[in-house]
């Protein structure tokens, strides 16, 4: 089973692996969302969604099922 940023619990880091699916919009390409760019979950809002993220130093916050389409691997450098 692959890892993907939804499956990140709060404060957690990883390294985005892959972002080749449709479902994941341009804009969030465009703003660091690439593979090698590193990602730590800042903040859930109620009910899981949306997910605030840190990503390359940017601050997103994007949809759980957006999230569940890429890719990560678990960071080692907590």
């Amino acid at each position: 089973m692959q890892l993907t940023i939804a499956d990140l619990k709060r404060g957690q880091k990883g390294i985005v692996k892959d972002v080749s699916s449709k479902e994941i919009p341009l804009k969030l390409l465009e703003m660091g969302c690439l593979p090698g760019n590193h990602v730590e979950l800042l903040q859930v809002a109620p009910f899981s969604d949306p997910m605030y993220l840190n990503i390359n130093g940017t601050h997103l916050a994007i949809r759980k099922e957006t999230a569940k389409h890429i890719i990560i691997e678990p960071s080692t450098n907590e």
